[in-house]
């Protein structure tokens, strides 16, 4: 694991080359700040993938960007009250674990334009970046009840958060529309960051039969891939595809479309100097969420129909996902 950081780490640092770039040539630069989420860089997940956004807007708008992480600063207020003393014009804080550090920072400062992604707030100064990952969510559930052989299947979240009941709820609905009768297993690591946990309940639900697992839990979940593979079961990763993960077991990722919400809340502000709208939420008619290639399985004609017809019903709207 430390090596896979190591060889992450180091390809971030050599893409930055800074925070922005030598030869920006605005008059007035974007300037953005990020407290990322609580693994930081290196959780092959969230945190890069939003960095990889913010590279991609540094190299194509110019913007420049700086961040913090929670091993630096110990604290989510720290690092997102330093961010603001930078100067930056908007502070953005990754994932719902930040809320209410962002909120305590942003009362303070009523005056700057915050961004809290994957929760709502109400203060009138922080603007929300929310993604439909029940819609994601789904088409895996729909890939994991075609692919499972036992009608078994295991759900392994980082925490038991309004969010990640989102990818369980999506994920349900989408393994009942294949399989009504099958059994899924549910789990809660409460840890972001512990592949070990992630890998001891993926044996758990092995044991007791699942022969599917889907883990929407951070570097917990690369555990989880991980042992799936050492077990020869299936697997789904997210957030970004994980197939590098455990290239034996991982069929699909559901792809949180993180790098490009971030991109274009960059745009915006470059464009019009700030966001339009306080709420913004992004699904598969967005290109918000999406799925990765279907690898290590074949789908056969029938099931890449199913798959497909499904997914044009939940853009629709024919299909309604509910809370579980």
């Amino acid at each position: 694991m430390k090596r896979v950081l190591i060889i992450v780490l180091g390809v971030v640092m050599l893409a930055l080359g800074g925070c922005s770039s030598p030869g920006d040539t605005k008059e007035r630069e974007v300037r953005i700040g990020i407290m990322l989420s609580d693994v930081g860089l290196g959780d092959q997940s969230f945190s890069d993938s939003a960095f990889q956004g913010l590279i991609k807007a540094r190299d194509g708008l110019g913007v420049r960007f700086d961040y913090r992480e929670i091993s630096e600063t110990q604290t989510y207020e720290i690092g997102i009250e330093e961010l603001v003393r930078a100067g930056n014009d908007l502070v953005v804080g990754l994932g719902f674990m930040s809320q209410e550090s962002l909120e305590s920072v942003a009362k303070r400062y009523p005056e700057q334009k915050f961004l809290l992604i994957d929760s709502v707030s109400e203060l009138g100064n922080v603007h929300s970046l929310t993604f439909k990952e029940d819609e994601g969510s789904f088409l895996i559930g729909v890939l994991a009840a075609l692919k499972s052989k036992s009608g078994h299947v295991g759900f392994i979240g980082g925490v038991d958060a309004p969010v990640i009941r989102n990818f369980y709820n999506g994920y349900v609905q989408g393994v009942h529309a294949v399989k009504p009768d099958a059994k899924i297993s549910l789990a809660f690591a409460e840890d972001f960051g512990n592949p070990d946990k992630g890998a001891e309940l993926a044996r758990q639900m092995i044991a007791q039969g699942a022969d599917v697992l889907y883990p929407a839990a951070g570097l917990t979940g690369v555990g989880a891939l991980k042992e799936a593979q050492a077990k020869g079961v299936l697997a789904f990763g997210v957030d970004s595809d994980q197939f590098a993960v455990a290239e034996k077991a991982v069929v699909s990722s559901m792809l949180k479309h993180i790098d490009e919400g971030m991109y274009q809340v960059a745009k915006m502000m470059t464009d019009q100097g700030a966001l339009p709208d306080r709420q913004l939420s992004l699904g598969l008619k967005d290109n918000g969420v999406g799925i990765a290639p279907v690898r290590v399985v074949t789908l056969t004609e029938q099931e890449s129909a199913k798959l497909e017809s499904l997914k044009r019903d939940l853009i629709e709207r024919k299909i309604q996902i509910g809370s579980r």
